[in-house]
């Protein structure tokens, strides 16, 4: 089967392709789909595995139904991965040695490449007495800070990023300096983060009433609501983040609220999970199981959607029994409740192919159709399934009575009153990331087109660029069946022209009939007044969502990809990094580096440019007699000055290379263990940057936005989506 687009190739070949050792492994992605199938049929008895492989087949072929990017690259494989994307880890306790234990087992569990999720609320905040040691509690963020190294350290030992997300309660008393903590842009870049906002804060908010600020029944201090909302809002405008989950809402609609509480999530957002509660995802290709696209009786067969969802009900059943988990009471968990998290991608490109428009009255229609008829072939599906091999064990009849069950019609609800469920929970809305590339760039999740066209660069193997043309799915098949034409006005939007209401209104809609959460990004124009933007939070709680997510271009995290103009037909070619000339002299500083391993001193010397009456680093040398060094030290010059002469917030340089660690160990230098040379060039960098010579970053509400710059290709080409990060470069993700 060929690809529809370069890109796709390229991502199958980078991130799902199987190599073996002295092999060639997935020879095409038909090959992928026949391992991927073979894998998970495998929990199915003997007599019947060789037919539900060729039923796993027919759903993965032609991109109809996509598995979570970890089922597809690990199933099949024979590695020592976990086929899980997410998990949220255990309650963590309020004493030094639960907490360190926790940091280890969210260790273990990004080893096998799973995100995760806590809640930091259960730690006492910061100054809180420490009965027996004489002290005062550090605080949460503190540990936060804690997990976000170990993050970077599970990163530099060679695994994929790590993704965390990090929840805090809206009456915490530390939750204002939670609110604040990623206003620094070189804290906690590991996380999401969201607040943990509960009904009393919401009814307190809109009657405006204090809000007391406690832990264990104590209260520490009383803030106003008010105050305290529009300190959230205004970062959330400034630095986009926290997002905010509405937890009350989530345990009320939750279908296992009889046998489990949630106080966090999965990185994303749109698995809301009970202490090691593991997240299991897939998606329904809408944008290829349109009919007919663009014509007047455009649409989807009620029949395939109802065949598909119940097939790809029983696959992801089914990867619960073949997966590893990093824990066993991960294990344990997913087994007694069998949750997956079945969802869709593409509703962007299917409306598109429908002739409606994303956020209108028309696009919310389908939408609902769509969904309505996903959910309840789920719920028959995991029925049927439970008369085959069992209801899931921690089933109890109550669950009929929980919000999502009781909106059924009754024949569905007949069928669970007879059989039980096999899957506690059935559906969400995760990111589809790289996934959506390789459908051919189809658009992703219940996003909005991002862009329909713009212009990548690839390098070629003597180092020089060529640019390609990469197309959203939709005007590839419109180009593909009508050729120059214009496209339609009403139906070709993409997130440069929507409003946040029409962001709303369909993460809202959809919210009706998803039992967990989704991920959605309410992607907001840099130049929006703050006035337009301070009620999303709250007109999402109205409207009737789980939680929410906006992305604002900002100072700290920096802009978009831009789009020359709201054009339908093309989007903008990723802006290119501006690059100070050197002038003839510069001012600097060298610094001695005594290592104990090595005979002889390292001299770092960094140069200052003058900008503006302000000074910032330009320029790294590093220089020693022992030859031993020089290879490395030669390249890392090189590469830290060319981040140097970018401009910008540099000082994640220092804060990456003060996270690598040396296998042989590291040294004690001025009476604190280092872990690695790397690591003291890091100290280094951050001794000069802190110095008073050199300017801070300005504050985030004056300073102009930069491109996002991708840490994988270092394209300007990152966006934010669903929460998570995506270059429209290279394809790389984050919590993908």
């Amino acid at each position: 089967m060929p690809f529809d687009a370069e890109i796709s190739a390229e991502i199958w070949n980078a991130k799902y392709r199987f190599r073996s050792d002295g092999d060639l492994g997935d020879e095409d992605v038909n090959a992928t789909w026949a391992r991927v199938a073979a894998a998970i049929a495998e929990a199915e008895p003997a007599r019947a595995r060789r037919h539900w492989r060729t039923q796993f087949e027919s759903a993965l072929s032609d991109f109809k139904f996509l598995p979570a990017g970890r089922i597809i690259a690990g199933a099949g494989t024979g590695r020592s991965v976990t086929l899980f994307n997410c998990f949220v880890m255990g309650t963590i306790p309020d004493n030094l040695d639960g907490i360190f234990e926790h940091l280890r087992e969210a260790a273990l569990t990004m080893q096998q490449g799973g995100g995760v999720g806590m809640d930091f609320s259960t730690i006492r905040p910061a100054g809180a007495p420490v009965r027996g040691v004489g002290a005062q509690a550090s605080g949460p963020l503190s540990f936060m800070d804690a997990w976000d190294a170990m993050c970077r350290t599970v990163m530099s030992a060679g695994q994929r990023r790590g993704a965390m997300m990090g929840c805090l309660r809206i009456d915490h008393p530390d939750i204002e300096q939670f609110i604040d903590a990623k206003r620094d842009p070189a804290r906690l870049r590991n996380f999401n983060v969201s607040v943990l906002v509960t009904d009393a804060f919401m009814a307190a908010l809109s009657a405006d009433q204090d809000w007391p600020l406690q832990f264990n029944g104590q209260v520490y201090r009383t803030v106003r609501a008010r105050d305290l909302w529009a300190r959230l809002m205004r970062a959330t405008y400034d630095v986009a983040e926290p997002g905010v989950i509405f937890i009350d809402r989530v345990n009320a609609e939750n279908n296992l609220a009889y046998c489990e509480t949630v106080s966090a999530t999965n990185p994303c957002g749109e698995q809301p999970l009970p202490p090691y509660g593991a997240c299991l995802l897939g998606s329904i290709n809408l944008s290829r199981l349109v009919r007919r696209p663009f014509e007047a009786d455009a649409g989807i067969d009620p029949q395939d959607l109802e065949d598909l969802t119940a097939t790809a009900v029983r696959l992801l059943d089914n990867v619960i029994d073949v997966s590893r988990y990093p824990l066993r009471e991960q294990e344990e968990e997913a087994k007694s409740k069998r949750r997956i998290g079945l969802g869709v991608t593409g509703l962007a490109d299917a409306l598109i192919f429908c002739n409606a428009r994303y956020g209108a009255a028309d696009g919310l229609a389908l939408a609902e159709s769509w969904l309505s008829a996903i959910r309840t072939a789920a719920y028959r599906a995991s029925a049927k399934l439970a008369a085959e091999k069992g209801a899931f064990p921690a089933y109890d009849p109550a669950i009929l009575d929980r919000p999502t069950l009781a909106s059924l019609d009754e024949d569905t609800r007949a069928l669970i009153a007879e059989h039980g469920l096999r899957n506690g929970c059935l559906t969400t809305i995760a990111p589809t990331g790289t996934i959506s590339l390789l459908a051919g760039n189809t658009s992703s999740g219940i996003e909005p087109v991002f862009a329909f066209s713009y212009q990548r660069r690839v390098r070629q193997q003597d180092n020089s660029f060529i640019e390609e043309p990469v197309q959203d799915y939709a005007l590839t098949l419109w180009r593909r069946l009508h050729g120059e034409a214009p496209l339609p006005e009403h139906s070709f939007v993409s997130a440069q022209t929507l409003t946040p209401a029409d962001h709303l209104a369909m993460q809202a809609t959809a919210q009706r009939f998803i039992d967990s959460s989704i991920s959605k990004t309410v992607n907001c124009p840099e130049d929006i007044p703050f006035e337009d933007f301070s009620d999303i939070y709250a007109r999402a709680f109205d409207l009737g969502c789980k939680g929410c997510t906006t992305y604002r271009p900002n100072a700290v995290t920096g802009s978009i990809l831009s789009v020359d103009k709201p054009d339908q037909n093309a989007g903008a070619a990723p802006p290119a990094p501006v690059l100070a000339a050197r002038p003839q002299t510069l001012i600097g500083s060298t610094y001695k580096i005594k290592w104990p391993e090595s005979e002889h001193a390292l001299y770092v010397t960094i140069n200052d440019i003058e900008e503006n009456g302000a000074r910032r680093p330009f320029e790294i040398f590093i220089n020693s007699k022992n030859m031993e060094h020089y290879a490395w030290t030669l390249a890392l010059t090189r590469m830290v000055s060319a981040v140097f002469r970018r401009g910008g917030d540099v000082s994640f340089v220092a804060e990456e290379l003060k996270a690598v660690f040396d296998p042989r160990g590291g040294s004690w230098l001025n009476g604190r263990y280092v872990p690695s040379l790397l690591a003291a060039i890091g100290d280094v960098i951050q001794q000069h940057l802190d110095s008073d010579t050199v300017s801070a970053p300005a504050p985030a509400a004056l300073t102009q936005a930069r491109p996002r710059f991708c840490p994988k290709c270092n394209a300007g080409a990152l966006i934010r989506t669903e929460g998570c990060d995506k270059c429209l470069e290279c394809g790389y993700s984050k919590c993908s």
